[in-house]
């Protein structure tokens, strides 16, 4: 049972430890809790096949815990408040249409180039935004 509540506290200190919220944030933490992960994954296992299921129960939420960790948060190329507008042309240039595109046309290479870019199926999340700002610089602009 003391296993259960040290578990718990770990997980306490790792997701709400620091006063900027998440402890983990910089690249080489990313890294670290990804290597931590696979040895507190091992050291389960080898608890496991002892007999100590209590404990391998614990470790294997720690691991995945750590294994979480890793994952966040996840570098993005989003633009900062201070960053300049995206010009006409540069949106333009962006989605591949002429000055005279309608909002349909615009819509569709929009589409198009997101299918393609997407973060869901493996594009840059950065492209991605880049994308959503052109589309909305010339349908609003």
């Amino acid at each position: 049972m003391s296993y259960l509540v040290v578990g718990a506290l770990l997980l306490a200190l790792f997701y709400w430890g620091g006063r900027r919220g998440r402890i983990l944030k910089h690249q080489e933490w990313r890294v670290a809790s990804g290597l931590a992960a696979i040895g507190v994954f091992a050291a389960a296992a080898f608890v496991g096949v002892r007999g100590g299921w209590g404990k391998a129960l614990v470790l294997v939420l720690l691991a995945l815990m750590l294994a979480a960790a890793s994952r966040w948060p996840r570098p993005g190329a989003a633009p900062s408040k201070g960053a300049e507008p995206m010009s006409l042309n540069d949106a333009r240039a962006l989605l591949g249409v002429g000055p005279e595109a309608t909002a349909e046309e615009i819509q569709a290479a929009y589409t198009r180039l997101m299918r393609r870019v997407h973060p869901d199926r493996g594009g840059a999340v950065g492209l991605a935004v880049q994308l959503n700002l052109a589309r909305e610089r010339l349908l609003k602009g």
